[in-house]
């Protein structure tokens, strides 16, 4: 059985063509955030005949099982990333909507201390930070 049988039937979801090859896609793509329509896209360019529908179904399916994370950047459509189980955050371009990931313990340490400062403790959090190119 290969890896993405394993991922979805650990997830407890069925074992189908459509979620096996978005799936592939997800994991094997070298833009690690991709939209309902990129991922579409991606599908028709390879031959595989699947409706946007079953694109945005499969996503939400492996949404609610923990495979991937959706992202609502404010600069365009929701992206989807492989959950890897590793804390990151992010940079969007507002000119391109490229998406580049990155992490600092500095921030992750900084935030903590704001949080306790304040009587809280962190459960989780999302930074995101809106860039240009420098001209």
């Amino acid at each position: 059985m290969n890896d993405e049988n394993r991922e979805l039937r650990k997830a407890g979801l069925k074992v189908t063509v459509p979620r096996l090859k978005i799936l592939q896609l997800l994991e094997e793509s070298g833009d690690r955030h991709m939209s309902a329509e990129d991922v579409y896209r991606k599908m028709l360019e390879t031959g595989d005949d699947v409706s946007i529908a079953t694109v945005y179904r499969v996503l939400t399916q492996f949404e609610g099982a923990g495979l991937i994370t959706r992202h609502n950047f404010d600069s365009g459509p929701a992206v989807y990333e492989i959950d890897r189980g590793d804390h990151h955050d992010h940079m969007v371009n507002v000119d391109t909507g490229q998406v580049v990931e990155f992490h600092s313990d500095k921030i992750e340490a900084l935030q903590k201390q704001i949080v306790e400062k304040h009587g809280y403790q962190l459960v989780g959090h999302n930074l995101v930070l809106y860039v240009k190119a420098k001209k």
